[in-house]
């Protein structure tokens, strides 16, 4: 359809000058409330069909056919072409789908006809009702009998046959999603996505809980968090970081398989695969470790590319195509990193030889570093970017993952993974730490790192500990971002995955 010259591109002083012949139209529309015209904004408007279903049942008329069906549907106007007896308009639903509105002078009459072409918009919300008909060029039409506005628009749409600019798609979503089927397709896909997770916990009986947002003391995860005031309790409170020791509280209450899908808050950088609010599903099951909470979390994501895309084959946004079936493979951090980096590096590699090896290759040493968190530096320097197929990065180094259980074969690691997907990290799953007084002593050398500076280092949490003394069982757990789930399937960054990012 050719472009009208409202669907172009408008400097802004134009905008203001529609802004102002729509905001007449509306106060024309306001008082002419009781007549046919119906008001700016009715309360309801009679609809009997949706153009989805209406395409569902007579998108395949042939041309020229007339049904003998009337229905009354409502939809936005995203195309119009007004001609002497006869006005078209393009009505589309929230799903994108469109129908033809064929408005003319034999049915509705001189007055309304002029209405139509006086008071009626691109951006304006329109029901009509009449025959439901095919076009002379086979498109699936209303021809009008009666019309009313539904919602008046006063700023005009962006230009429905060219892109929004990145930075319009994330401040304006309610733009993007009336322009760009991949905007809609990615916010059904992200339901579609949160539906599947839940099925296929339900098939291994776990349990959906929630856990609070609003805490005494963050805890977790290492991660700085957001602090807010309760004038209710007048105590400083934390936004969660991470729901863990509650579902952990849940397993020592008897709940064997629990799971959330929560909103977490980190208040720390954004990038393209960071958001400081950013929504996770994390689940604990007894008597599993992390290699069967690896099957599961590999189940989980497989389970989703099928619901999504119909296969374990996605295929991304830019047309490439990733396969995630199979079973995937599971390396060793200390391993992989010494084969990548052409020395040994083990859990007794003192933390002068890391800084040195760090220094040789441009590795950024992180304040406070320890043994672990230097190993985890090199390795994401020397390994990570040659991980495509989706692998389990096994056993990490014990003071990074405070936690965690210590590796029952093993000495100096912990049985923790994160899982990698086309160069990201995707998920973690650990088998979960469940001795209450290693759990202190844990957290004690946490807290001393607290001491020396570290904004992310985990806090002492006497209530959590007093769980864990009335006994826990052998449990496996996994925490994976939803968001970094629909970029595996889709291969969006996340501000494209989250519906209204938060932007600065």
């Amino acid at each position: 359809m050719p472009d009208t010259p409202e669907t172009t591109a408008a400097p802004e002083e134009d905008i203001f000058e529609q802004k102002a012949v729509r905001l007449a139209k509306r106060e024309r529309l306001i008082g002419e409330r009781a007549s046919a015209a119906g008001g700016a904004y009715p309360v309801t408007v009679p609809v009997t069909a949706t153009i989805p279903q209406l395409r569902a049942e007579y998108g395949e008329l042939e041309s020229g056919a007339e049904t003998g069906v009337t229905a009354g549907v409502a939809g936005r106007v995203v195309f119009s072409r007004n001609t002497g007896k006869l006005c078209f308009a393009s009505l589309q639903s929230g799903d994108g789908s469109r129908i033809q509105a064929m408005v003319s002078l034999a049915k509705v009459g001189d007055e309304r006809l002029a209405a139509w072409k006086e008071l009626v918009d691109l951006g304006d919300h329109v029901f009509v009702s009449g025959e439901i008909i095919s076009s002379r060029r086979g498109e699936l039409s209303i021809m009008v009998d009666e019309w009313q506005i539904a919602a008046k628009a006063v700023m005009p749409l962006p230009n429905m046959y060219a892109d929004l600019s990145e930075e319009s798609r994330v401040r304006q979503r309610y733009l993007d999603l009336l322009v760009r089927d991949q905007a809609r397709e990615t916010v059904r896909a992200r339901a579609t996505t949160m539906r599947s997770l839940r099925e296929t916990f339900d098939a291994d009986d776990f349990l959906e809980v929630e856990t609070p947002m609003l805490q005494v003391q963050p805890g977790g995860a290492t991660a700085r968090p957001f602090v807010t005031h309760s004038n209710a309790f007048d105590t400083e409170l934390y936004l969660r970081i991470a729901p863990e020791l509650y579902l952990k509280r849940a397993v020592v209450g008897g709940i064997d398989r629990v799971f959330e899908i929560n909103r977490n808050f980190r208040n720390e950088g954004a990038d393209s695969t960071h958001s400081p609010e950013f929504a996770m599903v994390e689940a604990y099951r007894a008597y599993s470790d992390y290699n069967g909470i690896a099957d599961l979390t590999q189940r989980l994501i497989q389970n989703a590319a099928v619901a999504v895309s119909g296969s374990t084959t996605v295929t991304w946004a830019d047309g490439t195509q990733h396969d995630l079936g199979g079973d995937w493979a599971r390396i060793s951090m200390y391993p992989s990193l010494s084969e990548a980096a052409g020395v040994e590096i083990t859990p007794e590699t003192p933390l002068p030889t890391l800084v040195a090896l760090a220094e040789q290759n441009a590795v950024d040493v992180p304040p406070h570093a320890t043994h672990g968190k230097l190993v985890e530096e090199l390795w994401e320097h020397f390994v990570k970017a040659h991980l495509t197929a989706p692998t389990f990065v096994m056993d990490f180094p014990v003071d990074t993952s405070p936690l965690v259980r210590e590796h029952r074969s093993i000495p100096g690691v912990v049985e923790k993974w994160d899982l990698y997907v086309d160069g990201f990290e995707l998920a973690t799953g650990y088998s979960e730490l469940v001795d209450p007084v290693i759990q202190r002593e844990r957290f004690v050398e946490q807290a001393k790192l607290a001491d020396r500076g570290d904004d992310e280092a985990m806090r002492i949490d006497e209530d959590f500990l007093r769980a864990l003394e009335h006994g826990m069982p052998p449990t496996g757990g996994m925490g994976m971002g939803v968001d970094r789930l629909l970029m595996a399937i889709t291969g969006l960054g996340i501000r494209e995955t989250i519906l209204f990012p938060l932007v600065k």
